[in-house]
């Protein structure tokens, strides 16, 4: 302890008050070195910042504790010394070092080193605090309540009827069965497909629905869909398609992750530690750029193009709500963009087109977004010609684009399924690349980079510090 008892007993009455300090006096947190980085006299900044203080003394006073220990100013204090200084400008904090704990010394240091300029090491230090055990679990719980608001309900027992097993798949199926596993895994890293992806896939070279049916050609009809989806599903309760090749995206389920034991969760949070990190590599573009994708069957093919450009992507799911319309208008403005791109993936049929056009004149004369570029990506006429697509139907009556569609392209329609996967994902980052300026992305890119090996550095400097509880985990 370096203070003086006299100066002790002075400070208490002026606890909060600039006075000057004799340089001998102060001491240094031994728990700044907790969070920053020591000082370095052969740092060009820290030798300008002598000089200026060696020429003008200390502007910005330092803070410090009743007894004499630095809070904000360590930096300062250093200079000072070296300019040999005999007294320092010093706001006096109302609390003693030797009576805190470290953790609360640790907590101080960071909110008075809040607007300081730091390095990412620094940051990340500075958030690893002490944690209260209490908001901790408060914390836990809030999140999980979060995920799902559970009300009670009243539960009623069904009663089964008599076990009735599946068919097997009959060797008179043979030849659509072996078509459909040929489109499965050539799709591989497209799975998990749904069953309207397949459909148009046998669509191009037809199989036998029965081997001993000439007639039986599968074809764009309701009797041949209904027999794919009863063949996927017994293909797989048999084994012979995995589960994960096929999803249904229309109807999402919601599961939780649980644990054993703490010591699971906490090697399970280190191999992931830092791992899902993003860097928005949008931010120094002009514009802002979103995606629209009116169906969910496409939404695995979109997300992966998406996620590499950290591009958000709404699906509408036919003729988008007002809420991801009014959301995507607040990302818009929030981002400080001169305009708004959105990338429209929809049917080449009455509806597809007038989505594209609704959503585009709702976000225009609903949200008052003027500055807007609606891009139709997929699908249209010519990609419909160049791709030698399917046709799904016949167009709708009903439809209220019905007329003016037909009377330009006539009554076949054509789904965004029908488009394969590596096609669909190729016009899109087309899309994308042609609204972009690669220059700035490059950049950001080479950034994130940068930022990856920092989180990597720190990543395992928690794994080490955390060796112990891993050893007992």
């Amino acid at each position: 302890m370096v203070a003086s008892a006299t100066i002790l007993t002075r400070s208490r009455r002026g606890a909060g008050s600039v006075r000057m300090m004799p340089t001998d006096d102060l001491s240094p947190c031994p728990e700044n070195e907790r969070l920053y980085r020591p000082v370095d006299p052969r740092d060009p900044d820290f030798q300008a910042l002598a000089e200026s203080i060696r020429e003008h003394g200390v502007r910005e006073p330092l803070v410090i504790t009743l007894d004499g220990y630095i809070l904000s100013g360590h930096r300062r204090f250093v200079a000072a010394s070296i300019a040999g200084l005999p007294q320092v400008p010093c706001r006096l904090e109302p609390i003693h070092y030797g009576e805190s704990s470290s953790d609360e010394i640790v907590r101080l240091l960071r909110e008075h080193n809040r607007q300081r300029v730091k390095s990412l090491d620094e940051m990340l230090r500075e958030e690893v605090v002490s944690v209260d055990r209490e908001l901790a679990y408060a914390r836990l719980l809030e999140h999980r309540e979060r995920e799902s608001d559970m009300s009670d309900r009243d539960l009623a027992t069904l009663e089964l009827p008599d076990r009735r097993s599946r068919k097997r798949i009959s060797h008179l199926k043979q030849e659509m069965f072996d078509a459909v596993l040929r489109a499965i895994e050539e799709r591989r890293e497209f799975w998990p497909l749904s069953d309207r992806q397949i459909h148009y896939v046998l669509l191009n070279e037809p199989p036998l629905r029965n081997t001993r049916r000439p007639d039986s050609r599968y074809a764009n009809d309701r009797a041949s869909y209904a027999d794919l989806c009863d063949l996927l599903t017994r293909a797989r309760l048999t084994g012979d398609i995995p589960w994960r090749a096929i999803a249904d995206e229309t109807r999402p389920t919601t599961h939780w992750r649980c644990y054993g034991n703490v010591q699971s969760f906490v090697r399970e949070q280190l191999d992931g530690l830092f791992q899902s990190y993003a860097r928005d590599l949008l931010r120094s573009q002009p514009h802002h750029v979103e995606i629209l994708a009116e169906k969910l069957t496409v939404r695995n093919i979109v997300e992966r193009v998406a996620a590499k450009y950290c591009l958000p992507v709404t699906i509408g799911r036919g003729y988008c709500s007002i809420t991801p319309r009014y959301e995507m208008a607040q990302r818009f403005r929030r981002s400080g963009k001169s305009k708004l791109i959105v990338l429209i993936l929809s049917d080449f049929d009455p509806d597809g087109e007038g989505i594209a056009e609704s959503f585009a004149r709702s976000m225009r004369d609903d949200f008052g977004i003027e500055e807007l570029i609606p891009i139709k990506v997929a699908l249209t006429a010519e990609q419909v010609e160049t791709l030698g697509l399917q046709p799904a139907m016949r167009a709708k009556r009903g439809s209220r684009q019905y007329d003016k569609f037909t009377s330009r392209h006539g009554d076949d329609v054509f789904e965004l399924e029908a488009v394969p996967p590596s096609e669909l994902q190729r016009l899109l980052t087309e899309a994308i690349d042609a609204v972009l300026d690669t220059d700035l992305l490059n950049r950001e890119i080479d950034a994130e980079q940068e930022d990856a090996e920092f989180l990597e550095t720190a990543r395992q400097r928690a794994c080490l510090a955390l060796a112990d509880m891993r050893e007992e985990a």
